[in-house]
């Protein structure tokens, strides 16, 4: 028989193992680092102009970064710092190489989210993230999901729950009872309303004088931040459950979008969610919060099926919130019933030469029309090998394989990200 102890043992076993793999992984002090870029992906993959015209700017100024110069002095090798430098000081043809931004707005916000595990949600919100990234854009990820896949990918892998979602979470519901204790008399008949209690174990934990930024982690990449995930935050749907009952006023599911709301528009330009497989308290948070809704999904039938299940229990629980809450209760800048700039159905573990793949792109096709994205993203070896390493395939040094199954891989999720940017700036002005 096992229980509760035997778990608990297993665990720290495997905790042991983890450690010796993070080393491996990352470095011996178990920092994840990011790489340097060369000259030529700098050029032709980020920022895209010809080498010789990139070589041309950095010998007409002397001033401009000039990364470090491998001892053959062939290449040149820049850090993403310097990149951005680049990136603010040159022009081509008299046009910036900043990304383009709406004036005057908020960050938008885009939900990576399917309850089928295995879909690629963190894979697909860590590749857009770190695409962004090299797009120039300034990204905060939310992980949302207890088995921080995203989190330890980032390189954060000693997280308290205090300071994930769940810390987000259970300081809304002090400060919301706060808010609403403090308005104690009825508006009308001006009889004083019963006081809602928060039990000492929740207040003394002391998560209402949490500022916005002790949520934020920076990582190794230096334009991006993350509100992170731990295995003990698993706990949330339980305790939002016990929550709820503390106050059964309290607009749980807005709880993630107020937290942003406190965030300055010009904070970051992207947040991107990766959502747990499952519609509980912390997926309803995310999607509540999120302006554009992207569902990866598997190219097999049992994918198709878990993710008609999806957005058809996403459309019940959306239209229970609505019900019961619209026009009572506030929900932050995003108001009731939930609506959405964009939905994108994105096929991921594709492969173009298998019939079956092929098949079942085309039914989503038939079935959800210009909601699925023209370029899924492809399973290739250099996928796999990022996969194993916590790492995206930007992150790959591309000497460790084959150039072009580097590139293959890179260019599949390059056009990935060149339409997810396409339909985010078309739904921006519409938030």
């Amino acid at each position: 028989m096992y229980d509760h102890n035997d778990l608990a043992r297993l665990q720290a076993q495997s905790l042991k193992m983890q450690g010796w793999i993070r080393q491996q992984t990352f470095s011996p002090e178990s920092t994840k680092t990011l790489r340097r870029f060369s000259s030529w992906e700098v050029a032709e993959l980020i920022f895209r102009i010809n080498q010789s015209t990139f070589r041309g700017r950095l010998a007409a100024d002397p001033s401009l970064p000039g990364g470090e110069i491998e001892q053959d002095g062939r290449q040149r090798w820049y850090s993403l710092e310097e990149i951005n430098e680049l990136r603010r000081r040159m022009k081509i043809n008299r046009k910036s190489l900043m990304p383009p931004r709406p004036g005057g707005k908020r960050a938008f916000r885009a939900a990576i989210a399917n309850f089928k595990g295995g879909a690629g949600k963190s894979t697909v919100a860590l590749h857009f993230a770190h695409a962004a990234a090299l797009d120039g854009y300034r990204v905060l990820l939310v992980d949302f999901d207890p088995q921080a896949t995203l989190s330890h990918s980032m390189g954060l892998t000693d997280v308290a729950e205090e300071y994930t979602v769940w810390g987000v979470m259970a300081r809304d519901l002090i400060r919301e009872t706060d808010r609403m204790n403090a308005a104690a008399v009825g508006a009308a008949s001006g009889i004083a309303l019963p006081e809602r209690k928060i039990p000492s174990s929740i207040r003394d934990m002391g998560l209402d004088e949490l500022r916005h930024s002790d949520f934020i982690k920076h990582t190794n990449w230096s334009t991006i931040d993350i509100v992170p995930s731990c295995a003990n935050a698993a706990f949330v749907e339980f305790a939002s459950a016990q929550y709820r009952h503390l106050n059964p006023e309290w607009t749980f599911f807005a709880a993630v979008s107020r937290y942003l709301d406190g965030l300055a528009d010009d904070d970051y330009d992207l947040i991107l969610f990766d959502c747990p497989p499952a519609i509980g308290y912390q997926s309803m948070n995310a999607v509540f919060a999120a302006d554009m809704l992207y569902i990866p999904s598997g190219p097999g039938y049992w994918e198709y099926d878990s993710t008609t299940s999806f957005i058809g229990q996403l459309a019940e629980a959306l239209g229970d919130l609505a019900a019961g809450f619209e026009g009572t209760f506030p929900t932050g800048k995003i108001g009731l019933p939930k609506t959405f700039c964009d939905v994108r159905f994105l096929m991921t573990r594709y492969e173009a030469g298998n019939d079956l793949h092929r098949a079942m792109l085309e039914a989503f096709r038939k079935v959800f029309g210009e909601h699925v994205t023209e370029n899924p993203i492809e399973m290739t070896r250099a996928v796999e090998q990022s996969g194993r390493f916590l790492s995206s395939v930007y992150e790959i040094d591309y000497r460790t394989m084959t150039r072009e199954t580097w590139r293959r891989a890179r260019t599949s999720f390059d056009r990935a990200y060149e339409e997810f940017r396409s339909n985010v700036i078309s739904a921006w002005d519409k938030i």
